[in-house]
């Protein structure tokens, strides 16, 4: 039977995992320097060794409210594949738990909710000791290129389009 290892880790009361693979290490918290216009959900930048790492707040990403710092929080850093380029990111969570090894046979596919939730950030739903442990996919997690326009429709009013402004008419 074939297994797999994944990191999991606690943001707020739930219980998330990421694939050992993806996982480049593990650190203390260290608060980031923040960037001017940056989403909600990238807290800034962090020195790793000389390269400036940004890093994000997972729970804030997943659209849940963010805890506040202790002395478990740390920042997980991963590398994430897109685009034929590979990108080193950190992701703060609460506090990390343990490495498992979790057999393909105890993983689910990702729930199907309909049009409008969305599930793609979801890999997979991982039965461990009678619960489940929802496990990410880090490539769609931690793409940052849709996240203008998210911001964007967030801050329109209903029915409002989440377009472009429109330039203004030039004149002859």
């Amino acid at each position: 039977m074939k297994t797999q290892q994944y990191l999991t880790f606690s943001l707020g009361r739930r219980v998330y995992a990421i694939g050992i693979l993806a996982i480049k290490e593990i650190i203390e918290y260290t608060e980031p320097t923040e960037l001017p216009m940056m989403p909600a959900c990238l807290r800034g930048v962090i020195n790793l060794r000389g390269a400036a790492v940004p890093v994000a707040d997972l729970a804030t990403r997943l659209h849940k409210p963010s805890a506040e710092i202790t002395k478990r929080t740390c920042i997980v850093v991963v590398e994430v594949e897109r685009e034929e380029r590979t990108h080193v990111i950190g992701v703060q969570v609460d506090e990390v738990n343990a490495v498992l090894e979790i057999p393909e046979s105890d993983i689910e596919s990702a729930p199907s909710f309909g049009t409008n939730i969305r599930s793609d950030f979801i890999a997979g739903m991982a039965r461990v000791d009678g619960n489940f442990v929802v496990l990410l996919d880090t490539a769609r997690v931690l793409a940052f290129d849709d996240l203008a326009l998210q911001e964007l429709e967030l801050t329109l009013p209903a029915n409002t389009p989440a377009t472009a402004p429109t330039p203004p008419p030039a004149f002859a």
